[in-house]
């Protein structure tokens, strides 16, 4: 266990543990690639990375700065286009994506696209890009943010990407296969969704949090597992690799 490390590193190595040996993950840029680099050279060696803009399991040499960067079509088994990356994802052939957004509810939809009313929006943001195709198909989501009432809200303003959508069975309702919404991973805590009812809740407590600092940075209630646990931190190794193999200058897990 190492005792010197950021918010930041503990997300990502928190993260990478999630991704199993043998599994596929898609991946943007930033913490979530970080996150797949370290599965890959700690637990998960064989960790197939896919990139939205068609780079298909690439040797990342290190840190691209964009999907379309060419170090993620190093080596790949395919360097193909978005079409083939998304088909492939409705196939069934990719286990876990990483998403973001602006806004997240309790059922794990996200809004990536405006505040306030769509048509006369407060601030408008970038939109889906492959997000709602990585939810919709893939098998597993996984989300890594700041935790903030902001951020965590009662009510999307607009679902650009469907979590569980109104709870239990929505999902399989609106013609969605099975799947869904699987860790978030925040500064606070890791929480997961409820298995009868999909509703967010908190699996393990980062460091010095509790249940009610979580409880109040989020706009909505939610359920605490009986099994919580308390996160397990970075070891020396770990931090090891993130610091000198993956990330060594400091985009993504900033400087000290």
């Amino acid at each position: 266990m190492a005792a010197d490390f950021n918010t930041m590193e503990l997300m990502i190595c928190v993260a990478a543990r999630y991704l199993e040996d043998g599994k596929t993950v898609a991946v943007g840029t930033g913490a979530p690639c970080a996150a797949a680099m370290l599965a890959q050279k700690t637990g998960a060696p064989s960790l197939v990375v896919i990139f939205e803009a068609g780079g298909l399991a690439p040797q990342l040499p290190e840190m691209p700065i964009s999907v379309g960067d060419s170090r993620t079509f190093y080596r790949a088994v395919m360097a193909a286009g978005m079409v083939d990356a998304m088909s492939t994802c409705e196939r069934g052939q990719v286990d876990y994506a990483f998403l973001g957004g602006a806004q997240i509810d309790r059922f794990g939809n996200i809004n990536s696209t405006c505040i306030g009313e769509y048509e006369k929006p407060k601030v408008r943001f970038p939109g889906s890009g492959g997000a709602n195709d990585f939810a919709s198909f893939c098998w597993n989501t996984m989300i890594m943010t700041v935790h903030s009432k902001t951020r965590f809200v009662e009510k999307c303003d607009f679902i650009t990407t469907p979590g569980y959508l109104t709870g239990a069975g929505a999902r399989e309702a609106a013609g969605l296969p099975e799947g869904g919404p699987y860790k978030i991973v925040t500064d606070l805590a890791v929480m997961g969704f409820d298995e009868k009812t999909k509703a967010m809740t908190i699996e393990s407590l980062h460091p010095h949090v509790d249940v009610d600092k979580v409880q109040s940075e989020t706009g909505f209630e939610l359920l605490v597992s009986d099994e919580l646990g308390c996160t397990e931190l970075p070891t020396e190794e770990e931090l090891r690799i993130l610091r000198d193999e993956v990330d060594p200058l400091r985009l993504v897990i900033g400087r000290s």
